[in-house]
């Protein structure tokens, strides 16, 4: 069964874009059938995988009003599993066109309903606003992706959000909308501020927060004006790393999937109480995700011999590489 998957804050540049572009290609790369639908008339996740807007060509917005088949719509990009269907300006315009169809809040989830059983995931870039466009989004998604940027007024956002997903999740959704986790993005590991507000996200919000921070990065900022994902424009830097970690984090999702509806908040005086250490822990290691290290039983040691000591994996020795910052641009 497939995941649809909604990447929305209503608050702009918080890396929506750069997430899902990102974390597509890495589920790509993990052998798992993606589709990205553009659901932004700026059409930045288009032009991010090589199919810049073009007002002549085929769109989402055809498939939205069924001018078009899905099919029809899709687009290539370098990964054989991976798809792209485009947005065009003329999104822009089915604003005040749906205003007077007939359940129109169902229209992009009768599109994806087509073809949603081809795709392993199918992720949904959304506008940084809530409107119709908005509400489609939503209800046709199983499940939400929330990227917050480290930084105060992501905070102030987040509880006005909740509410709108509970709005959906209780009076328009048909399965019921549930909350994948919140990722922090532009995360910098020098700066005061980008733990304090993960802290208080961590205390205040009641919903899975992914292990995985996104951190401020050349590459990522970088890689959308060559029209492609950052792990074919720098894979070593500590953009992709991030976003390695955070699809593997996802799929591992998929032997739990164990979500909180919007329903069950709870208060966030009763929140800060459950909130594990867990929850705020930096980027974690690609083995504590994979595989289930198992320490090798001490070797009897003869007599008269000094028993060899073994550094614990994990431990300061490790070599740890210094994240990238600079004054990165997000979409």
């Amino acid at each position: 069964m497939s995941r649809v998957i909604a990447v929305y804050n209503q608050k702009g540049g918080v890396a929506k874009t750069t997430t899902c572009v990102n974390l597509s290609a890495y589920l790509a790369l993990e052998g798992k059938k993606v589709l990205l639908i553009d659901f932004d008339p700026q059409a930045n996740a288009s032009s991010g995988l090589g199919h810049p807007a073009k007002l002549n060509e085929g769109s989402i917005y055809h498939g939205l009003f069924g001018l078009a088949e899905p099919e029809a719509l899709t687009k290539p990009t370098i990964f054989y599993n991976f798809h792209l269907i485009p947005s065009s300006q003329h999104l822009a315009g089915a604003l005040i066109e749906l205003v007077n169809i007939p359940e129109r809040e169902y229209k992009l989830k009768q599109f994806i309903d087509k073809i949603r059983d081809k795709y392993d995931y199918i992720f949904i870039d959304m506008p940084p606003s809530l409107s119709l466009l908005t509400i489609n989004g939503l209800v046709a998604a199983d499940e939400i992706v929330i990227p917050v940027q480290s930084h105060y007024f992501s905070m102030e956002g987040l509880s006005q959000l909740l509410e709108i997903i509970e709005l959906v999740h209780k009076n328009i959704s048909e399965k019921g909308l549930k909350i994948a986790g919140a990722v922090m993005t532009m995360f910098d590991e020098n700066e005061p501020l980008s733990h304090k507000i993960a802290d208080d996200i961590a205390t205040n919000f009641p919903h899975t927060i992914f292990k995985t921070r996104i951190p401020r990065s050349a590459a990522l900022s970088e890689a959308p004006s060559y029209g492609r994902p950052v792990i074919l424009h720098d894979p070593n830097s500590t953009g992709a790393r991030a976003y390695e970690h955070l699809a593997k984090e996802l799929i591992a999702q998929e032997t739990t999937r164990q979500f909180q509806m919007p329903s069950q908040m709870m208060p966030a005086a009763q929140a800060v109480h459950n909130v594990t250490s867990e929850q705020v822990h930096p980027l974690p290691n690609e083995a504590d995700i994979l595989i289930d290290i198992k320490v090798p039983t001490p070797q009897p040691v003869a007599s008269g011999e000094e028993p060899v000591q073994q550094a614990p994996f994990g431990s300061a020795q490790d070599k740890q590489e210094e994240p990238i910052h600079d004054d990165a641009f997000y979409f």
